[in-house]
């Protein structure tokens, strides 16, 4: 069957379409000519039988022809790109099947051709902090000399001494001393992955509490009169809850706020001037957010979960990864305020896993912090319950509003301040425009507070105005991306017409068709396919049963938000989504949008779109990622680059994002809270 697979694939143009495993859908084997012929009726599928991992090569062929087509001879079977391998292992590895520390080691060799030694030392450290390397000394001691490439010119630019020369121990040890800077910006020290050397350096530099150093290195004079500026721009209740806040912090009697309005009503205003008052002062303000994206929309944001440690799987008895005396716990007893938008997006375990860790935190400092909450600290929170709450897989509606912060034993202590006056109607020039806007604006109120349709507990159909509907005959995917991206074959190389522009659906089926459309839509760039290495995560219990169980191909079928897909197929000029935080210094967090700029085998390069670094170019490395999905019955690893197409995105995914041109295709309703006030509301 195998060789006749091969005779079949000489003869029929169809044949070379499809992979062995695929075969039986449209051929038939004749036992008595051993042949295949194409199938005349009925369906068939095929399966290739289970081969383990410890059979060598076999393994190797078996995930070979799960993925390549066409093939003539063995030969086809081992070449990639043009390229004979010699195994079918190497083969497997070209295709980034395999999980090796060699694919980083040709990475940042592709990589030494057009990026910069700073770039390829965030790279390394991304690596390092992602746990994606499995010998990082190994990655190291192959690939120093490319992050160093910059360090003695820079000392000769420094010292001006033109004749200076550094030995190759010096340069490493200097190389070293720079990532090891790096790594404490996120709170990490080389000395956390062992066995990677470490900086033989006296500088008391390294040994500083850099969390803190960073928080205190705002110009106050500058932020002073950033202060005044913005203060006279606040609204009279802008004022009121600036005032409030201000005097909890002065006063030092602590307290937990939470500032409820809808989108345009001014928090992230309000934000900036009560950051750039205490900032004059020198003090330290801690400004997080739930989700990336809105984290860089405040003055030296991070995302909650990576600024206080919170764990991604969360109980009720859950706390943060904060250890008493570290850097973390300083700068928390340190701080005067922490603000925290988009906070009802996020489970209430969160916000009491960081109340029990501060209130153990601080019982040093203040013997009362174990009675207070968030151990006497002032808390801002802010937000809006209209938009997407937390996600809980297969949960009710009980099960969701259960989840929300207003449902924790934290909301009794909570004093809520409310904004209502939609600023983006006061720059308006025309009165026709304003009232237009504001009818606009009034609908998408209704539809968040459950006052668009029908009265109904529970679900509810809403009219959408036939001046915002899209009419069409055919293909609803072709006529909405008529609509939101025209004459996209001539504008495909405008930055600013793909960053304005987005396509949202509620599921990610219909956000993968809108993707592929789309990229097939451009034929000028050569599509690049990268695959997945997938499997099941070494450090589970029953690894080596599950292993055995789930077939490759099965594990390369799963779909999961937040995740990106197996196959992955990109071409230079396509927008993408970071899924994680690689950078958030850089603004390279999960939400941040790019363009794909360059493609190597084992690095992609690409331009950000939005954000405080947009403009720049940024390498993106194949990181292994652990999803924590509780719908899988054992833990799963994927090895890919951590992104996705984003011609069109999930209505989840869309929160935070700042857009002009947005097309809504609903080929189903939405599902959950919040979607469609989220969808409507991203203009």
């Amino acid at each position: 069957m195998f060789l006749g697979w091969m005779e079949a694939n000489k003869k029929y143009e169809m044949a070379r379409q499809m992979t062995y495993a695929e075969f039986p859908q449209k051929f038939v084997w004749k036992k008595g000519t051993r042949e295949w012929v194409p199938r005349k009726k009925a369906f068939s599928i095929g399966r290739i039988y289970y081969v383990p991992p410890g059979c060598g090569e076999s393994y190797y062929m078996r995930c070979l022809l799960n993925h390549i087509r066409g093939v003539t001879c063995h030969e086809d079977l081992r070449t990639i790109g043009g390229v004979l391998y010699n195994s079918y292992r190497e083969t497997c590895y070209a295709l980034g099947l395999l999980d090796d520390d060699k694919e980083f080691v040709d990475g940042f060799t592709e990589a030494s051709d057009f990026a910069t030694a700073f770039a390829l030392r965030i790279l390394f450290v991304v690596l390092l902090w992602s746990e994606s390397m499995s010998r990082p000394e190994f990655v190291w001691e192959k690939c120093w000399i490319y992050m160093a490439e910059d360090i003695q010119y820079k000392l000769r630019k420094k010292y001006q001494h033109p004749g200076f020369v550094m030995d190759n121990d010096q340069l490493q040890m200097a190389a070293l001393t720079e990532v090891e800077m790096l790594l404490q910006r996120r709170g990490k020290s080389l000395r956390d992955f062992p066995p990677m050397p470490y900086p033989k350096s006296d500088s008391t530099y390294l040994s500083n509490n850099r969390f803190v150093e960073e928080e205190l290195q705002y110009d106050r004079q500058a932020m002073h009169q950033e202060h005044n500026t913005l203060l006279q721009g606040l609204t009279d209740e802008q004022r009121v809850v600036y005032e409030k806040i201000m005097h909890s912090v002065e006063t030092e009697c602590g307290g937990m706020y939470f500032v409820y309005g809808y989108g345009g009503t001014g928090k992230t205003f309000v934000w900036r001037t009560i950051s750039a008052a205490l900032r004059s002062k020198g003090d330290i303000v801690l400004n997080v957010a739930s989700s990336g994206i809105a984290s860089l929309l405040l003055p030296g944001g991070r995302t909650a979960h990576s600024r206080f440690a919170i764990p991604i799987s969360l109980n009720e008895d859950s706390t943060c990864n904060i250890k008493q005396g570290s850097p973390l716990a300083i700068l928390i007893s340190k701080c005067k305020l922490i603000i925290w938008d988009e906070a009802p997006m996020l489970h209430k375990f969160c916000f009491e896993a960081l109340d029990r860790s501060m209130r153990d935190v601080l019982r040093f400092t203040n013997p009362n912090s174990l009675n207070l909450p968030f151990g006497g600290k002032t808390i801002v929170l802010g937000g809006d319950f209209r938009q997407v709450l937390p996600v809980i897989p297969q949960g009710s509606r009980q099960d969701v509003v259960n989840a929300t912060i207003n449902s924790s034993y934290l909301w009794g202590e909570c004093t809520v301040l409310r904004l209502t006056k939609n600023m983006r109607l006061q720059n308006v020039s025309s009165p026709a425009e304003s009232y237009d806007l504001k009818a606009f604006a009034d609908w998408i109120a209704s539809i968040g507070d459950g006052l668009a349709g029908d009265l109904n507990d529970g679900c509810v159909s809403i009219k959408i105005p036939d001046d915002i509907l899209i009419k069409y005959t055919g293909d609803p995917i072709a006529k909405i991306v008529e609509v939101i991206y025209p004459d996209y074959l001539k504008s495909s190389t405008d930055l600013s017409y793909l960053r304005d522009r987005a396509i949202l659906a509620p599921t990610l089926d219909v956000v993968d068709s809108i993707n592929d459309y789309m990229t097939s839509l451009n034929s000028k760039e050569v599509a690049r396919t990268y695959l997945s290495s997938d499997s099941v995560c070494k450090s589970d219990s029953t690894h080596d049963l599950i292993a055995e169980l789930h077939t490759t191909e099965f594990l390369n079928s799963i779909k999961l938000s937040g995740v990106p897909n197996h196959k992955l197929t990109l071409k230079v000029g396509t927008p993408v989504m970071l899924l994680r935080n690689i950078d958030h210094s850089l603004g390279l967090c999960n939400g941040t949008r790019l363009i794909i700029t360059k493609m190597c085998d084992h690095i992609l390069e690409g331009r950000v779109l939005n954000g405080i670094s947009a403009g720049q170019k940024v390498l993106i490395p194949r990181l292994s990622l652990t999803p924590s999905d509780v719908r899988l019955p054992f833990r799963f690893q994927r090895r890919q680059f951590p992104i996705m197409t984003a011609y069109a995105m999930t209505i989840n995914k869309s929160q935070g994002q700042s857009l002009t041109h947005v097309g809504l295709l609903l080929k189903k309703p939405v599902f959950s809270h919040g979607q469609l006030y989220v969808a409507v509301s991203r203009v």
